[in-house]
């Protein structure tokens, strides 16, 4: 017959049952970082997900629409204030998906958006990053836009 010490028993167990608790705790995990971007994020079931479509900057008082970097920072600021009202915040944001259109002059302006894009990722400010796409192609829905960009969001519940 083997005794068993109860309080050395339950002791073990509560460990046991913490450390099974601690490894199973949800997580986001990203992994392969670059300077933009993470090529890989793993949202873990039960995380909370948003998903704002695409948009581009606004039309400014003038009437321009301003160059890429500008264009870009309008419609990150825009986003930002869309996450906050809704209680989410920038470093939410596990994807950005970026459609761009070459400028007046036939160029296309990839280091004005990464200008842009980085005062809103992989700063002191929000050191998260996504993952992303950035993808030329022939033309926008709004005349005068540079860039469209859409995002997702996800968060582990408390």
């Amino acid at each position: 017959m083997i005794k068993i010490n109860k309080p050395v028993a339950i002791v073990a167990l509560v460990a046991v049952l913490g450390i099974a608790a601690i490894a199973s705790a949800a997580e986001i995990v990203r992994t392969g970082e670059g300077r933009n971007f993470y090529n890989n994020i793993f949202i873990p079931a039960g995380a909370e997900t948003l998903y704002l479509s695409g948009s581009g900057a606004s039309q400014q008082a003038d009437g321009s629409w301003g160059d890429m970097e500008q264009q870009t920072i309008d419609t990150f600021s825009r986003f930002q204030q869309t996450l906050e009202s809704q209680g989410w915040s920038l470093e939410d944001i596990i994807q950005v998906r970026a459609f761009a259109v070459s400028g007046a002059d036939g160029e296309l302006d990839f280091a004005g958006f990464n200008r842009g894009y980085q005062q809103f990722f992989g700063s002191d400010k929000n050191p998260m990053k996504p993952v992303r796409s950035f993808v030329q192609i022939a033309g926008l829905v709004v005349d005068g836009w540079l860039i469209e960009i859409e995002i997702r969001a996800a968060r582990v519940p408390d």
